[in-house]
């Protein structure tokens, strides 16, 4: 059979991915989900210059296992097992905490595969971006600057993947956030790894 080209592979995976997310939206209850994966994927391929269409296609559909109906196993009959393999690697376990997910996000990035590691800083990157224009009604100073310490340190476990993403990611850190009418460093002084876990909520609310 002869091989689809790429242009093709992605924009039925970006319909994949849209389907999957259909009813879904950010944590701002007005931005359609899907366009998050479609800006991660974004990212990778204007900031990180990748081009490997498998990459891309697990960008598309990083999430869809994790926060649809969509199984490991529908990933592989549609896409086959190397996108299958990208998006199982980025994929957080549900039935744990929000505390032990995030621990293994971190321990899971030490030994990703590159291809996964491209996933995880463009998910990341965009995710950050968002944060210095939108933070939740429900979150603090301190939880964003939690998730920020905490997404260094995922990060950190990524370094020598991609240098334009990488260096995208720190200018982020060197930046600042406004909540509550102050404006405070992205980065709280004096990090320590773990930092994030006193101001992170164990259980998973927004």
């Amino acid at each position: 059979m002869m091989a689809q080209h790429p242009s093709i592979l992605l924009m039925q995976t970006a319909d994949f991915a849209a389907i999957a997310h259909t009813k879904q939206r950010r944590k701002d209850n007005v931005t359609p989900y899907i366009n998050h994966p479609i800006g991660v994927a974004n990212l990778l391929a204007t900031v990180g210059g990748v081009d490997d269409v498998e990459v891309l296609q697990a960008a598309l559909l990083h999430d869809t296992v994790e926060d649809t109906d969509v199984t490991i196993e529908d990933i592989k009959a549609n896409f086959g097992e190397a996108v299958a393999t990208i998006v199982g690697e980025v994929t957080d376990e549900k039935n744990l905490n929000k505390h032990e997910r995030k621990l293994l996000q971190i321990e899971h990035a030490k030994h990703a595969s590159t291809k996964a590691k491209l996933v995880k800083l463009a998910d990341k990157l965009y995710n950050l971006r968002s944060l210095q224009t939108y933070l939740p009604d429900t979150w603090t100073i301190a939880r964003a600057s939690a998730y920020f310490g905490w997404s260094s340190e995922v990060i950190a476990a990524c370094r020598g993947t991609n240098a334009a993403l990488e260096a995208a990611l720190d200018e982020v850190f060197q930046g600042n956030i406004t909540i509550e009418g102050q404006t405070v460093p992205c980065m709280p002084a004096n990090y320590q790894p773990g930092n994030w876990m006193k101001d992170t909520p164990v259980a998973d609310v927004a």
